[in-house]
């Protein structure tokens, strides 16, 4: 079995507990750092006079110098690397966007600190140079951090909307980093909700990270493979001469064309699915050495070209492409060796099962995105998905939140059990993988509609109708540890785990899985060039006390089913 040491972005499950059972599913041992040194919260005390909370504090970051310290103590012992620049250097991506009262000192000397930390990327290539360092980082997100030190909605709501606005262009470092606020004809005013210089201090100590990642490590060949993601983007805006330096840098620097180098770096909109996605290019890069898998992408609905989600700057065709070569293959339209079936209408669902029901019964390894609906998944294809017995064989699905997330976490499934597939042979491994496979793909299905498509309503409602503060009912949801009472979080706690065991035992039972019934679904326990080996689905449990909030906010949540199959 494989060891990679990854670094998530966060403590999050869509980057921590996920990508764990991802690289199970591929025959990965996953190292990470302890729990305690990556985690991240939102404000955990709030200042209230009576009945009005007045205002947030004490967020939790992670310890960046205990995660340098892992990397080096375990770098011996494993096969490669999967790192978060925002962890190593900023304790989580939280942690980067947090407002400062300064941007740092001139580039490249900007933070003592903060390049020691990332030093340790030189270090580990520099002691074992033949072993794989992928990297992650981000450009920081439009918006500020609801409910992370002080900042309320209304920031947030402030921060976007100002955020987003047209800036001047510019194409040298420093007249972007002094350029923030300046719109084409002036400068825009002052806000009202958040301090808008302490704003621009963090993107300007967080731009010369992403330059200084980009330049003193990956141009210098310290990193194998650098994933820059956009978090919560837009057509136009602040974020827009950050991305086109970095695009000219990696033309520049590592011999890119048009902002991107498949074989070095990729920029695009994405942030929670590239730990997915790069743990696949790992698995694709130690079974398959670099041989670059064939991806084609057949859309039922409108095309993907036309698509641009609110949060991003990409069109959803490119940036399925963009994400096809971070995981190591190449988007192709004639032979190919896995299919990716984006819905992006609903009333074009049941030709897209159709779809991949003949590429089940002719062997074509088949991924499914859910694009039809905005955040969670949407009814209609989940239904026409949940009724098909080829569902449960998909390598990869997802219809979790902005377009960049489902095309990571879909892609990155399918291209870590397709590279495993194909190449192992161990009998007892790839029993032992198929098992987590299984439970991953039912969790996407679990989570991303029965959770986030039905059952949220009643805890968001809950939570709402039971604020302990006159002016938090409406969003009382997204810091639930604060705003209900420590009892109505227990219900709270306790009406989750009801409404999960049940839409459990009911999932478990659609077609998809057919648990518990004579003709029970199959996954693909192995793909040689004699034919396809399957395993049946036999059993789905949900631990009673698994489920949780993560963070204490309705919007994501603690989930991991185990499924078993023979």
């Amino acid at each position: 079995m494989r060891n990679v040491l990854y670094v998530p972005l966060d403590d999050r499950p869509v980057n921590l507990d996920d990508v764990v059972m991802l690289g199970r599913s591929a025959g990965i041992n996953v190292l990470t750092p302890h729990r305690r040194d990556i985690r991240n919260r939102l404000d955990t005390k709030a200042d209230a006079n009576d009945s009005i909370m007045l205002s947030t504090s004490s967020p939790v970051y992670g310890c960046t110098v205990n995660i340098r310290q892992f990397i080096l103590d375990h770098a011996s012992r494993v096969d490669g690397f999967v790192i978060s620049t925002d962890m190593l250097a900023y304790g989580g991506l939280i942690g980067s966007r947090r407002l400062r009262g300064s941007g740092g000192g001139s580039y490249p000397e900007y933070d003592e600190q903060t390049t020691w930390l990332l030093d340790v990327i030189r270090l580990v290539k520099e002691a074992y140079p033949g072993k794989p360092v992928f990297v992650l980082d981000t450009i920081m997100r439009l918006a500020t951090t609801t409910y992370v030190e002080g900042l309320d909605y209304e920031a947030y709501r402030e921060s976007r909307a100002l955020m987003q606005q047209p800036r001047r262009p510019f194409s040298r470092f420093e007249d972007i980093l002094e350029g923030y606020d300046l719109s084409p004809g002036s400068s825009y005013g002052e806000t009202q909700h958040f301090d808008k210089e302490q704003y621009y201090n963090a993107r300007r100590h967080k731009f010369k990270t992403n330059r200084y990642v980009l330049e003193k490590l990956a141009k210098s060949g310290y990193i194998d493979f650098l994933a820059v993601g956009v978090d919560d983007s837009s057509t136009q805006g602040v974020q827009a001469n950050e991305i086109s330096y970095l695009e000219a840098g990696i033309n520049e620097w590592l011999g890119g064309a048009g902002g991107q180098n498949p074989d070095r770096a990729i920029i695009l909109p994405d942030a929670d699915g590239l730990g997915h996605a790069l743990m696949a290019r790992m698995a694709s890069k130690l079974y398959r050495c670099g041989d670059k898998p064939r991806y084609a992408v057949v859309y039922y609905g409108v095309d993907g070209a036309e698509i641009i989600n609110p949060y991003e700057y990409m069109n959803a065709h490119e940036n399925i492409r963009r994400h096809v070569e971070i995981v190591g293959g190449e988007l192709v339209t004639e032979a190919h060796d896995v299919e990716i079936i984006a819905v992006t209408n609903a009333d074009q669902s049941a030709n897209a099962v159709m779809r991949m029901e003949t590429n089940g019964v002719n062997r074509v390894p088949t991924i499914v995105i859910d694009f039809a609906a905005k955040g969670p998944s949407n009814k209609e294809v989940t239904d026409a998905l949940l009724d098909s017995h080829f569902t449960g064989r998909l390598l990869g699905y997802s219809g979790w939140n902005t377009a960049g997330n489902k095309i990571g976490i879909a892609v990155g499934m399918g291209e870590a059990r397709h590279a495993f597939l194909t190449a192992e042979r161990n009998p007892a491994i790839l029993q032992k993988a198929v098992q987590a496979h299984g439970s991953l793909l039912f969790k996407r299905f679990l989570k991303d509609y029965y959770y986030k498509a039905v059952a949220i309503s009643e805890i968001r409602a809950y939570s709402r109708s039971h604020s302990r503060y006159e002016n938090t009912d409406a969003i009382a949801d997204q810091n639930m540890e604060l705003f209900n009472s420590e009892e109505d979080y227990s219900t709270l706690q306790e009406l989750l785990r009801d409404l999960m065991q049940r839409y459990t035992e009911v999932l478990a039972g659609r077609n998809a899985f057919s648990i518990g019934t004579k003709n029970a679904s199959c996954n693909i326990r192995h793909i040689s060039s004699s034919g396809w080996s399957y395993a049946q689905y036999v059993k789905a449990v949900l631990p009673r006390n698994n489920p949780d909030f993560t963070w204490g906010r309705a919007f994501e949540i603690t989930l991991s089913p185990e499924v078993k199959l023979h």
